[in-house]
């Protein structure tokens, strides 16, 4: 063997010895005396298959990075691969430096594998604690999406994205392989596939390692690459095979870049180059064992026998293999790396597991920000108007990205124009590097609106962008966000977690915008009507999550202007983009943003001493249209009702101050809600969420919550807050059932709201739109009747 590829043998041997003490031992790290069960973990878990494989191509990315100077990051889709990570970290010394009491000698090796999938230790997989990752080992499917997301923006990154040919059978990841059309090889950096064929996932073959290989690499083309296939067993040779490779495919990049960097325009898409490495599964361990194959099977996926502590034979498997990679050639006498392996990896920041780039917040700047007040909407009175407000918070965006055009970028599954944000547009176009046409709208290769239409890849892209420390922001049509359930999870885990690790700098937070909401989505149906992301947020520790619910135009832009500010926090905000009533002014909604909910006094009449008879809160634009509607019905037909209005802009608040750091004493609470008064809640989402939020206050045996429980149709605006008795009719309903004082006095009222929602339900079915005076409602609480009081066969059109 070559005498470098000698090295890198030795330090992947080294790397791979390490793997294997992190899964089975607690005790005697170099076996310098005989195994015995006491150095054997009494649980032995990880995954083994995959980390040979790892750890060979970080030994020879290292080789590279070394002599070409090259920025490099490396993420590892097989993420449970993460022995392999953290002993390549160890043996660069990064480890060592964040965590000083796992040293390079034999008392840090002991700890090093003992704390690995151990109470009070690490897990098992690539987490946050590893240094370098930006992936975490759960998230099955985004190698490649969060890679691409890294290398935007970053012209001098190349990052090494390894994905797992299990991983490769997921919908994300399929789809992420067309990230090659939205590369912009003059200013982005570039990503290098290596699709990992070891054959097998937890007990059964994959799909890719079974195909004929004229097949696969016809595939990989037809995405957009140029796969160069590495096969084979043999250490000499795949040590040669690949570093020759390796080379090739850098060299290919750099030729890339270079061409299109000194065109200044556009060139023809060329295909980027990747590999395809195939080798056993459970590299290098035993053959056989208990007479069934383990390497190159599905036995050795997880922990390849895993009685080793209790089976004497089984623990002389484990130690006769461990041996098997010479450790006492490969660490000194004092257990650290031996002078050549110690010295195979670049200096500094050119270590993969200390890039900044995978520490994004150390490379994080602040946005440069226009004021929002600038965009108001003027407001003549509370309750008027017919504004978009997505379309107005589009101007906005617009201006932030034409000041921030090297580190933000907004994100949409082809549906930004849908939401209104096309005035982005003009400062920038969509990114497109594949065939344009004279017939399309705003394409182009150096555009900076991410349209695929795929909410799994723009949250991947979005999630790599903020883990290198960018900015960006996602709109989304509300029921589908739920496609992306899993990768929130996964973020969130992540933003909790790296608040515990104080070498972990803050990123920029991760923006959703939610709108085509379910109260506006009565002509798709009741297939895109579902709110439920927002219970999903809230599920997550409070010290990362955030909902807002502006009511207008202004209060969206106070909220976007905060979230666009914000450090690591998951913001999602909910918003309708069609014309809708605005209720206060910029100044106003800054105070009211400010507070996150408060009592709309122009729209209450309960300043007298006594209080309020009914407390009627809102949240959401819909909702709260409704409810000041059913306040002026009720202030019509029970002038002497007192009613207060609490809008609620920020969710959270609702929550006690000891459960969300925006929660709100108990006697703030109480100061809104009351302590005994009767509250109807029109909520935009699912009703019991805010029951879940609130269960703690004095007076939550008197919350009643209106909201979405799963009645939806293809029909009219209105008749969905109907079919949901979200309306201003049930509202009113309500309040008359639930305040005692009102009894037979408010009879003739009642009827009057049951007659209205009868002649609702006759127009729409003869007309197919609202009433007019439901869909021109405008806040006069002081005008004429509110209520229409003629026979609705007068409505009916002639046959």
């Amino acid at each position: 063997m070559d005498a470098e590829y000698g090295t890198l043998d030795r330090w992947w041997r080294a790397a791979n010895y390490l793997s294997v003490g992190q899964i089975y031992l607690m005790g005697n790290p170099l076996l310098r005396e005989p195994l015995l069960p006491e150095h054997v973990k009494p649980r032995l878990l990880g995954h083994w298959g995959t980390t040979p494989g790892l750890n060979f191509v970080y030994a020879h990315l290292n080789r590279a990075i070394m002599a070409r100077r090259q920025p490099m990051i490396y993420v590892t889709g097989p993420g449970h691969g993460g022995p392999g990570v953290v002993a390549s970290s160890y043996l660069e010394g990064t480890y060592s430096e964040i965590y000083p009491e796992i040293g390079l000698d034999e008392p840090g090796l002991r700890r090093l594998f003992t704390q690995f999938s151990f109470p009070g230790g690490i897990p098992s997989h690539a987490a946050p604690e590893t240094p370098g990752s930006i992936h975490e080992g759960g998230e099955l499917g985004y190698a490649l999406s969060h890679a691409y997301g890294a290398a935007f923006d970053n012209p001098d990154l190349v990052v090494a994205a390894v994905v797992g040919d299990g991983e490769a059978e997921t919908g994300p990841l399929a789809t992420s392989w067309h990230s090659t059309k939205f590369v912009d090889p003059r200013r982005d950096g570039a990503v290098l596939p290596i699709l990992h064929l070891n054959g097998y996932k937890i007990a059964n073959p994959t799909v890719l390692a079974r195909i004929a290989e004229d097949e696969l690499v016809a595939l990989l083309r037809g995405y957009g690459h140029a796969p160069y296939v590495v096969a084979g067993s043999d250490p000499a040779q795949m040590h040669a095979d690949f570093a020759g490779t390796l080379d090739r495919c850098l060299d290919e990049i750099a030729d890339i870049q270079g061409e299109a960097r000194s065109a200044g325009d556009p060139v023809p898409r060329r295909p980027w180059p990747m590999i395809v490495l195939r080798s056993p599964k459970g590299w290098t361990d035993p053959k056989e064992v208990d007479g069934l194959q383990v390497e190159g099977s599905w036995r050795s996926h997880q922990v390849p026998f895993a009685n080793a502590r209790s089976d004497d034979g089984h623990r002389r498997v484990v130690e006769d293999w461990m041996r098997s990679y010479e450790p006492e050639s490969l660490f000194d006498e004092r257990g650290a790396p031996a002078a050549d392996i110690a010295a195979l990896h670049p200096e500094g920041e050119l270590r993969m597991s200390a890039s900044p780039h995978a520490n994004g917040g150390l490379l994080l700047k602040p946005l440069r920000m226009p004021d929002f007040r600038e965009y108001a909407v003027e407001v003549d009175a509370p309750g008027t108007g017919a504004v978009e407000a997505t379309r107005v918070m589009g101007g906005f965006l617009r201006d932030v990205m034409a000041q921030n055009m090297h580190n933000f970028r907004l994100f949409a599954p082809d549906e930004n124009s849908s939401n209104r944000l096309q005035d982005v547009m003009e400062v920038t176009d969509r990114t497109w590097n594949a065939e344009i046409l004279d017939s399309d709208d705003h394409l182009a290769p150096d555009g900076r609106i991410m349209e695929i239409l795929s909410e799994h890849t723009c949250q991947g892209w979005l999630e790599g962008y903020l883990l290198t420390g960018r900015h960006g922001f996602f709109s989304c049509y509300e029921a589908f966000i739920h496609l992306v359930d899993s990768m929130f999870n996964q973020h969130a885990k992540w933003l909790e977690s790296t608040r515990r690790i104080e070498w972990r700098r803050p990123v920029a937070s991760l923006n959703y915008l939610l709108t085509s909401h379910v109260w506006r989505q009565d002509h798709n149906g009741f297939s895109h009507q579902d709110p439920g992301f927002i219970d999903h947020v809230v599920n997550k520790k409070a010290d990362v999550v955030r909902v807002y619910l502006p009511p207008d135009a202004n209060t969206l832009l106070s909220v976007a202007d905060h979230c666009l500010r914000s450090k690591h926090y998951v913001n999602v905000i909910v918003a309708g983009k069609q014309p809708a009533l605005q209720y206060l002014s910029m100044g106003d909604a800054i105070v009211h943003c400010t507070k996150g909910l408060g009592i709309w006094e122009w729209a209450s009449n309960d300043d007298g001493p006594d209080g309020p008879d009914v407390v009627m809160a809102c949240a959401g634009d819909v909702p709260t249209m409704e409810t000041l509607a059913a306040v002026s019905l009720l202030r019509e037909h029970l002038p002497d009702l007192r009613i207060r209005v609490v809008n609620v802009v920020d969710l959270m608040r609702l929550q006690p101050a000891s459960e969300h750091p925006h929660g709100l004493s108990d006697a703030d609470f109480d100061a809104l809600f009351t302590a005994d008064r009767p509250v109807i809640f029109a909520y935009h989402g699912y009703p019991w969420l805010i029951h879940r939020l609130t269960y703690k206050r004095t007076n939550h045996h008197n919350i009643h919550v209106r909201g979405y429980k799963e009645e939806g149709a293809t029909t009219t605006p209105f008749d969905m807050t109907v079919l949901n008795n979200l309306d201003r009719f049930d509202l009113a309903i309500d309040v008359i059932d639930r305040v005692p004082r009102l009894g037979a006095t408010s009879g003739v009222a009642r009827e009057e709201f049951k007659n209205a929602l009868i002649r609702h339900r006759q127009y729409i079915r003869t007309h197919g739109e609202d009433l007019p005076e439901i869909q021109d409602w405008q806040w006069q609480p002081a005008s004429g009747p509110a209520v229409r009081t003629e026979d609705p066969e007068r409505t009916t059109p002639e046959a």
